[in-house]
């Protein structure tokens, strides 16, 4: 984060805010598992098998492989993407969220959930560095650390660092999870719709930052 400049920090707070509406959105669609909370899902996954509820373990494994691949085609998208990389991973992750609306239109909408999860796993892919990643922008636990290890510093009558920061990208997960839930109640299907289009402009965003740096 200390890395990025005041343009890229905006930018990588609407990716959080993008991450967040899809998470709500996979969130009402399977009835309370996650598409970008790796870690929710991996406790589903464990009560499942401690409970003998299978549906329950499976759903949350299919959710965890895909946000796995996700993440792979992710990478595979940046280190393709050379110069252009934040607008390859992001392209990649437009199709997949436009495939995610597509199959919600039709009878197989029970495998949209597994798009938004290769999606929001191959988001997080946009700042990676030397084939790993920089830091995530689709789940905030480590974000909520850094803010309290800031408030801990502040305390201590040290500087707070880039506390605030962290905290903006979590407000801006959060502002994407109730707009989605909102826009979800109010538009049905058609908020799926909105996903891929906010990602089209995050895309075309990236084209034009990563065109003034090459």
């Amino acid at each position: 984060m200390r890395s990025l400049n005041q343009s890229d920090f905006v930018f990588a707070v609407a990716l959080a805010g993008l991450a967040g509406y899809v998470d709500a959105l996979g969130f009402l669609a399977t009835n309370g598992f996650f598409v970008s909370f790796m870690s929710g899902n991996s406790t589903r996954l464990g009560v499942g098998v401690g409970h003998t509820l299978w549906p329950m373990a499976g759903a949350a494994v299919g959710l965890i492989i895909a946000f796995v691949v996700g993440v792979a085609c992710g990478s595979l998208a940046a280190r393709g993407g050379g110069m252009r990389q934040r607008w390859a991973v992001l392209a990649l992750v437009t199709l997949m969220l436009s495939i995610a609306f597509c199959l919600r239109t039709t009878g197989l909408g029970h495998l949209t959930p597994v798009l938004l999860a290769m999606a929001m796993g191959a988001e997080n892919a946009v700042f990676q560095r030397d084939g790993g990643s920089g830091f995530g922008v689709t789940y905030m636990t480590g974000a909520l650390v850094k803010v309290g290890q800031g408030l801990a510093r502040i305390l201590s009558g040290e500087p707070g660092g880039e506390w605030l920061r962290f905290l903006a990208l979590w407000a801006g997960l959060v502002g994407g999870a109730v707009l989605g839930s909102a826009l979800s109640t109010g538009l049905g299907v058609a908020a799926f719709a909105l996903a891929p289009i906010a990602a089209s402009a995050l895309c075309v965003w990236a084209w034009t930052a990563d065109r003034r740096t090459s």
